[in-house]
């Protein structure tokens, strides 16, 4: 187990006591939470003087939901202590409110910056005196959660190839490419090493005791080790549907850049986006084909101003104080290189069902008219492709040839 935080770096318990009950009134939203606590002085001062204190911050509802006590506190107040004390080895927990000294201040800029922020990450990142948000040097990722498998492995490969050029990889943990990315960032600490610096941030929608969805249970162990975790709801806080957009400020907040990767119209993504141009922040996002579905979204970003990207290259190219390249591949011998080019040509020359296929989702009846193969052959040759990685069968009986790396 590891050890916990110094207590000068804890909120003293009645302080946290304090907090958790401002952050558990009913009625009592952000907003008015903070009017209270500049007028008041702090979280404990809420409740240290008369409710006529209160007069022309709150509402008379909101003043009686003040003056009852939540009655989850006292159990709450127990559970978030002891959870500070035992993180898991190699670990540390932590509580930020609003003004301590390591909440970030990148949020601080924001307009709804969280109470209260919840924080499980590595002793590495965490036990030092330096900042444990590494903003500027932070990029968002996000995208659809029904990714294609194109998508998803742009998502991992983008992610890797930044977190190697020192970017912290902020994203939700969500199923799709919010893992694909951290999957991706987690993938460059095999090349690179344990940093003192977080290499990915998930910020949740749910109390840190809780992992959503639980397929990420094993993911969230490797983001806790090599970078945080981070949610501004109380432990005990189940996966609420209105949660997930409201922890998109978060993670646009923590970021210099909102990289869009996939995306559909009405993807919750493109709040993200949003949040992150309203913050003054950069927005980028990855085309994709125009007849896909998860493409649309980005496209609208491109079209309002989002700035394309192909490569890791263009995200470090814009942000402020990330003025790195990118290592060039080391050539191969130039007979290598020819033969290997050679082969290349041969393949796609050779396979026709490539060929039709280029890079737009088509129908089986579609590629039987560019092919002229009948439909048991064509789908038998399919497989084979899909079973290689070089094609992909989308939802709607269409099918689209993958990028290779």
């Amino acid at each position: 187990m590891a050890a916990a935080l110094q207590s000068n770096d804890r909120l003293a318990p009645e302080e946290l006591s304090a907090w958790l009950r401002l952050l558990l009134t009913p009625g009592v939203g952000r907003t008015t939470a903070r009017r209270l606590l500049a007028a008041c002085g702090g979280a404990q001062n809420i409740w240290s003087g008369p409710p006529a204190a209160w007069q022309g911050l709150v509402t008379a509802a909101q003043a009686h939901s003040l003056q009852t006590v939540p009655q989850r506190l006292e159990q709450l107040v127990a559970a978030t202590a002891q959870w500070l004390d035992q993180p898991a080895s190699g670990q540390l927990h932590a509580v930020l409110a609003l003004g301590h000294p390591q909440y970030p201040q990148a949020l601080l800029q924001t307009e709804d910056p969280p109470l209260l922020l919840h924080v499980q990450g590595s002793e590495r990142c965490m036990a030092g005196s330096g900042p444990w948000f590494p903003y500027p040097q932070s990029l968002a990722m996000v995208g659809s959660r029904g990714p294609t498998v194109q998508g998803a492995a742009n998502a991992r490969a983008m992610a890797q190839a930044l977190a190697e050029a020192g970017l912290c990889i902020v994203s939700g943990l969500a199923q799709g490419v919010d893992g694909a990315a951290h999957e991706g960032a987690l993938r460059a600490v095999l090349r690179t090493g344990a940093q003192a610096a977080p290499v990915t941030i998930a910020v949740v929608g749910t109390g840190l005791d809780q992992v959503y969805p639980r397929r990420h249970i094993g993911l969230a162990r490797e983001v806790a080790s090599h970078g945080l975790i981070v949610s501004e709801y109380p432990l005990g806080t189940g996966p609420m549907a209105a949660h997930f957009p409201q922890r998109n400020r978060i993670i646009a907040g923590l970021s210099q850049g909102t990289l869009v990767v996939e995306a559909a119209l009405q993807s919750g993504s493109l709040i993200t986006a949003r949040l992150a141009s309203e913050q003054g922040r950069e927005v980028f996002a990855i085309p994709g084909s125009i007849h896909a579905p998860q493409s649309r979204g980005c496209h609208a970003l491109l079209r309002q101003g989002a700035k394309l990207v192909e490569t890791a290259q263009d995200v470090l190219d814009e942000l402020q104080g990330t003025a790195v390249r990118l290592p060039i591949a080391k050539p191969v011998p130039a007979a290598a290189a020819a033969a290997a080019a050679v082969q290349s040509a041969q393949d796609h020359e050779n396979d026709a069902t490539l060929r039709a296929l280029a890079h737009d989702p088509l129908s089986l009846d579609e590629l039987m008219d560019r092919t002229g193969m009948d439909a048991a052959a064509l789908q038998a040759h399919l497989l084979e492709l899909e079973l290689d990685g070089r094609v992909e069968r989308l939802p709607g009986g269409l099918f689209q040839r993958l990028a290779q790396a």
